[in-house]
């Protein structure tokens, strides 16, 4: 592992619970972290890695996957933000592609057990054809002088929040249940005046199909659960003959068009760690892709795509409009 920050611990739980994986080795800058290497050169000349995993900021990524790619190692693994942008982004993919080694983005969201078993009941017709999906985000943490100062602090100096930082997850998570949008449209607006960036707003996906995803992100405001970071909010993917419905508490029901009575698809249970053990299931993935050569979910080159719908946003934003998609 590279970096030793407040979300790599997350990783970590993961890495020490996967069957068949040692975690031998983290570097972190930071001392008092008490990382093995101070800095991934030095780890990466060491040990003999099959997978990278970096879990530090995008300053470091780019150079951080340079480094590596001598190595060979199986895999690397990026966590999102992925780079300090998308050109950067672009030629670091393409580097790995080079050398063939697989780069992977750390976007764990689409992970969740709830969004899978939504994917699920979706691909097997359980609710006909899709019209809307849509997440409400209210996550509580945004109020006020200290709004993150406790857990993320840069948060506060972000040039851009809402969309680049946290709606990026359901960008990449709203592909996953309807595929690539035709359009997007986006309304942003910053409510806390201790902050640099966005931290609430709509991001509408529209879809040749007649489907719209609505991303509805407000970081001031809570809803009703006793843990505003097990699911981050609720959704609804409704379709033609049925709806599916996300609540807090981690459960997804399925109410067929017409009836009044549902059906629990995932009952709520204690998760592990964070947000339904996503990230213990993301690097499971990988563990199972480099092992047995399955394909890779969240593949870097796939993930650019997920970069420039966030950039088009932001362009949407600004020019007050619906834009159209004219890239894969």
């Amino acid at each position: 592992m590279v970096g030793a920050g407040y979300f790599a611990q997350f990783h970590r739980n993961a890495w020490t619970r996967i069957a068949g994986v040692e975690l031998v080795a983290i570097c972190d800058r930071d001392p008092a972290k008490s990382p093995d290497y101070p800095d991934a050169t030095a780890m990466l000349a060491a040990e003999a890695l099959d997978i990278l995993d970096i879990a530090g900021p995008p300053p470091m990524h780019a150079a951080t996957i340079r480094a590596a790619l001598p190595h060979k190692p199986r895999a690397i693994i990026c966590q999102k933000p992925f780079c300090q942008s998308l050109e950067e982004a672009e030629a670091v993919t393409a580097q790995a592609e080079a050398a063939d080694v697989p780069l992977i983005i750390h976007e764990n969201f689409r992970f969740q057990p709830w969004f899978r078993t939504m994917k699920t009941a979706l691909d097997s017709g359980r609710i006909g054809r899709p019209l809307n999906l849509t997440f409400r985000l209210r996550t509580g943490d945004g109020q006020g002088p200290d709004a993150y100062l406790a857990r993320q602090p840069y948060f506060q100096t972000m040039p851009r929040l809402l969309i680049h930082e946290t709606g990026v997850h359901y960008i990449d998570t709203f592909r996953y249940l309807l595929g690539h949008p035709d359009g997007v449209y986006a309304d942003l607006r910053r409510l806390n005046p201790a902050i640099r960036g966005e931290d609430a707003g709509h991001l509408i996906l529209d879809y040749d199909t007649g489907a719209r995803a609505v991303f509805d992100g407000n970081r001031l405001l809570d809803f009703d659960t006793d843990d505003t970071r097990r699911t981050f909010g609720d959704a609804f993917l409704e379709g033609s003959a049925g709806t599916l419905t996300l609540t807090g508490n981690g459960t997804v029901s399925l109410r067929a068009h017409g009836s009044r009575e549902s059906e629990v698809l995932l009952p709520t249970q204690d998760w592990p760690d964070f947000a339904g053990d996503c990230v213990h299931a993301l690097q499971s993935h990988v563990v199972t892709a480099v092992t047995e050569g399955d394909p890779f979910e969240n593949a870097a080159r796939d993930y650019l795509t997920v970069m420039r719908l966030s950039d088009l946003a932001y362009a949407a934003h600004e020019a007050r409009t619906r834009l159209p998609v004219h890239f894969a």
